[in-house]
């Protein structure tokens, strides 16, 4: 990493979807003159949501993507130093933190604020990529309302995925959960397995595999096949959800940050400080229980206030 160009910074956030955003709106109110770098996917995950409606304040209803371009320009109005790159390797050791964007540039920030986001997991077929937004989603709680009294699938074995069928198995008449392992092998613990099996309108497909979605222009079936015998059979749907895990965007904090086995990094409870001073985590990097717009939002208002009150004490 020769001839780097390196820049002094009061405050970096780094990551740019609700969490990063509401951080830089409290900093840049507070004078710690943020700078924000957006990362791989300006916006966030909700840039992949089409629409939004448990959003407080949003009477109607918002896209995803422009409500993300609402959050962005008020952070730049509030005069937050927006910039396109991405957060590549750390440094932690010191009471100046380092940071390097795109392997070229070095940032020493006196505080940073994680808000790098986590990712779905997929099951990584053509047919689940090209129908995504249109019937293929990897979130019930945002996407279920949509297909009320329809059919739906729903792939996955963990508590997650056991809490999205019992969700839809409120809104949808029939809710088709399948299963790779057989009944012994589901990692949901008991209760929510007994939960799934005593609700009616939910049907479970054992040792099941996803072999395609189908429809042309938007979700109308799903084929599977069963690892057992083989036999494959088609099930008529309107939408597919995928519940196999969300993976946190956090692997190049691993050298220096407390996390879980999962990869979430650990905040001290009721704050966004990590085990490193002056270094705070909000959003769905560090929570991987709620992962809703409005809590990420919060969790970057509390990392905010947080680093004020550490330059704060540390005098910077």
């Amino acid at each position: 990493m020769h001839n780097t160009d390196t820049e002094k910074v009061h405050c970096l956030i780094i990551g740019s979807g609700p969490a990063g955003y509401t951080a830089a709106i409290y900093a840049s109110r507070a004078n710690i003159k943020p700078v924000l770098y957006q990362g791989i996917q300006p916006g966030g995950q909700l840039t992949i949501t089409t629409e939004v409606e448990n959003y407080p304040g949003y009477a109607d209803g918002v896209q995803g993507p422009e409500m993300m371009i609402d959050f962005e320009k008020q952070a730049k109005r509030m005069g937050t130093d927006i910039r396109y790159g991405l957060a590549t390797k750390v440094n932690f050791s010191g009471d100046v933190h380092k940071v390097w964007i795109d392997d070229e540039k070095l940032i020493e920030a006196d505080a940073v604020i994680i808000a790098t986001g986590a990712s779905a997991k997929w099951l990584n077929l053509e047919s689940e990529q090209r129908l995504n937004g249109y019937g293929v989603s990897a979130c019930a709680v945002c996407d279920g309302f949509f297909f009320r009294n329809k059919e739906v699938a729903i792939v996955g074995a963990g508590d997650t995925a056991c809490e999205e069928a019992l969700y839809l198995s409120k809104l949808c008449s029939t809710v088709h959960m399948l299963v790779r392992k057989d009944e012994n092998g589901m990692r949901a613990s008991k209760v929510m397995q007994d939960r799934v099996k005593n609700t009616p309108n939910i049907k479970v497909y054992f040792n099941s595999e996803t072999l395609e979605v189908l429809g042309e222009h938007r979700v109308e079936g799903v084929k599977i096949r069963n690892i057992k015998t083989g036999e494959e059979q088609t099930i008529a749907v309107n939408a597919f959800f995928v519940a196999i895990g969300h993976e946190p965007n956090s692997a190049i904090f691993k050298d220096w940050l407390d996390m879980d086995e999962a990869g979430y990094i650990k905040t001290i409870p009721g704050t966004s400080k990590t085990n490193i001073k002056g270094v705070f985590a909000a959003g769905d990097v560090q929570d991987k229980i709620y992962r809703q717009a409005v809590t990420a939002a919060g969790s970057g208002c509390m990392a905010a206030l947080d680093a004020e009150r550490y330059l704060g004490e540390v005098g910077r």
